[in-house]
């Protein structure tokens, strides 16, 4: 309602611009055509007000919308009226510089493939293009094994044995969800990654698929090696991710405890965004493991935060623990029997996920249908209506659902032991 007023309120205050100076050309073409400059505009309205009056009567009645348009405006929205008269969006706007140097060249099922986003994360490098819930396109290649530092991979079309997988998807815009091809063999690749600066890594890429999936890729790649942000050289924690809160927690517990041993048990997958979190972690303190309760909070310029955290920062070095001068018994030292974690992957089945879905909860799964789509992601139970539901975290903020009948199923397999 605010913005109809406000628009009608304009158009009759231009109307009665023109009418005014009609009405100047009217008594005379020096009038006219001095009527174009403000001040002799007003000149002309105080020289002939007989004529300027319903001109000036119509802006007024232009002034009385417009007036209470921008009073009902500032009454809910006081920000966007003061964007509106600021005249911001006059000025042009200033490009964001973008946070990696990607310069590929080629395509993706046919068309042109320009990603903006690119990460390395736990063995799976993506890159991806748009930046809706779905990307528009989208290159993932899970690569067998990754270790810190540089990463190198070649692989040949005849190459055999245990190989890259290679899976591109993409949505159309008649598409309500993205359709995905893959393949582990018969294609080209070239990866020479170098480690640059905290978190990235940089080089050489150049992939060739087959001729049926029409893609081709090749150029300068750079991209994230990890899921936290910098700024300078202290983490971004306004970003949100997985790692971020890791980073948050493992801090707070080193302060906290005040000591270095803390290992910080995997905390799972997160739904961004958020603004609290309540979790219950596990971390090995000194050689001991404990469960702690811990709530985090998202503050405006802090970013993620422990609430009521109050203990000092770690000093650089620890002063070692003060250990008895008095000699001690030696005691035999038995060795501990290591007893190796099932591996829920041996025998896993479509039919043993049905029975027992406790089992499996939260490990992370592909799927395959009947009519060549595939979903991955982590099991997050069965519904109702007895259908498998796999989610998945994207590259940036929020998740996709995929919810799959079992008669639908062709192939599932277990991703995790």
């Amino acid at each position: 309602m605010d913005a109809l007023l406000i628009l009608g309120g304009l158009l009759l205050i231009l109307a009665s611009l023109v009418w005014l100076v009609m009405r100047a050309f009217a008594t005379s073409l020096l009038w006219g055509w001095a009527s174009f400059l403000p001040p002799f505009t007003l000149l002309y309205v105080l020289r002939h007000w007989r004529s300027a009056r319903p001109a000036i009567a119509l802006a007024g009645l232009g002034v009385i919308p417009l007036v209470v348009g921008l009073t009902l405006l500032a009454s809910h929205d006081a920000q966007r009226l003061e964007a509106i008269l600021s005249f911001k969006w006059l000025k042009p706007e200033v490009p964001v510089p973008a946070e990696l140097a990607i310069n590929l060249r080629g395509q993706l099922n046919g068309r042109p493939f320009a990603p903006q986003q690119a990460e390395l994360l736990n063995g799976v490098l993506s890159l991806r293009e748009g930046q809706d819930f779905f990307a528009q396109s989208e290159l993932v290649i899970r690569l067998p094994s990754v270790e810190k530092g540089p990463v190198r991979v070649d692989v040949l079309p005849a190459d055999k044995g245990i190989l890259p997988e290679v899976e591109i998807s993409w949505l159309l815009p008649e598409q309500e969800l993205p359709e995905a091809r893959r393949l582990s063999r018969g294609y080209t690749l070239h990866l020479d990654l170098q480690p640059v600066g905290q978190n990235k890594l940089a080089g050489d890429f150049h992939l060739v698929l087959p001729p049926q999936f029409k893609t081709t890729l090749s150029g300068e790649l750079e991209l994230f090696s990890n899921g936290l942000r910098y700024q300078g050289d202290k983490v971004d924690r306004q970003f949100d991710s997985v790692d971020t809160i890791t980073h948050v927690i493992q801090d707070y517990l080193e302060r906290r405890f005040a000591s270095r041993d803390v290992e910080l048990q995997p905390i799972g997958s997160l739904n961004f965004p958020l603004q609290s979190l309540d979790l219950n972690v596990q971390a090995r303190i000194n050689g001991e493991l404990q469960q702690l309760p811990i709530l985090l909070q998202k503050q405006d310029k802090r970013g993620w935060q422990v609430a009521a955290d109050s203990f000092p920062p770690l000093p650089s070095t620890l002063a070692p623990p003060v250990t008895d001068d008095k000699p001690a018994a030696v005691a035999a030292v038995v060795p501990e029997r290591v007893s190796r974690p099932l591996d829920r992957r041996v025998r896993f089945s479509l039919d043993g996920l049905l029975r027992n879905p406790s089992r499996y909860q939260n490990l992370s799964m592909r799927a395959a249908t009947e009519r060549g789509n595939s979903a991955e992601g982590r099991f997050h139970g069965i519904d109702q209506d007895g259908r498998i539901i796999l989610r998945q975290r994207m590259s940036g903020q929020g998740e996709v659902s995929y919810s799959l009948l079992p008669e639908e199923i062709s192939r599932i397999e277990l991703l995790e032991p």
